[in-house]
Parts: C-alpha cells; structure tokens; sequence
C-alpha cells in the first residue's frame, strides 16, 4: 500500500477509483438525490454542474439564476439552480448541495468528436473543498472525507 493511500485511511478518507477518458480528462460516476450519473472531474470549475437536459433525470427542483456559465469554449450561457440535494460518491455523502445547470451540449459534443462517453456533469471545487479532496493522479483516485 502507497504511503499516501495509508496516510488518508488512518484519517478515515474515502479513496474512489477515476477513469481517464479518451480526451485525458478523470471521470467518476456519482448519485445525485439517488440516481447514478458519469461526471468529469474539474478542479477548475468553481461549482459543481449538470446539463439542462438532467434536470428530471437527477429529481432536481431548479429555479432560474441570473449568474451567466462561461467554460469549454462557451460563455454568457443561460443557467439555473438547485438547491438542497444530494450528492453522493462512492462511501461519501453530503446534503443540502447546490447545483448549477446549464447547457452542456458543446462539452458532450467535444467528447463525442474524440470518441468518449458523454457525461450528465461536473464534479467542481465546491465539492472537491467540501470533502477535503485529495487527488493522486499517479494512482488515478480520489481521496474524499
């Protein structure tokens, strides 16, 4: 056992394995309010998000946002948002999450153009801090407590 991989077990971390897409971009498969969906991993993204189209999919209430999505290309795009939901990963869980939906039609179709999966969201720095996330990308998991 890695000595990283000891290190966060003693500390009672969550280790999830990640998937690296044909586009190198690391995949994890997540619930949200109970139902499974794949997402990219985006320390770059400040929130966490789900297309449009999943809005009945992940059982989410929305309600529209004046805040304008900008990422992968596209900008001043149209969003709305959910509160109080559940988001779990693996063993981890957390309550009362918000969410921001958008249009994610550019990113699937950039995915699709380099022949991988289509994914119903991303996986942001909001969550990534909530759970005191570690990534070891050599290993390809993440560490979530």
């Amino acid at each position: 056992m890695s000595t990283l991989r000891k290190l966060l077990k003693e500390k009672e971390y969550i280790r999830i394995k990640l998937k690296t897409t044909a586009t190198n971009h690391l995949e994890v498969k997540a619930k949200i309010n109970g139902v499974e969906g794949n997402f990219i991993l985006d320390t770059g993204a400040s929130s966490s998000c789900v297309g449009l189209d999943t809005a009945e999919y992940f059982k989410l209430f929305t309600e529209d946002s004046d805040v304008k999505a900008a990422g992968a290309g596209a900008t001043d795009m149209l969003t709305q948002v959910s509160v109080k939901n559940e988001l779990k990963i693996k063993g981890w869980k957390k309550k009362k999450i918000s969410l921001v939906l958008f249009d994610l039609s550019h990113v699937n179709q950039a995915l699709e153009n380099h022949n991988a999966d289509q994914v119903h969201g991303i996986i942001g720095a909001d969550m990534l801090e909530k759970g005191k996330a570690v990534i070891d990308y050599k290993n390809k998991c993440l560490y979530l407590k």
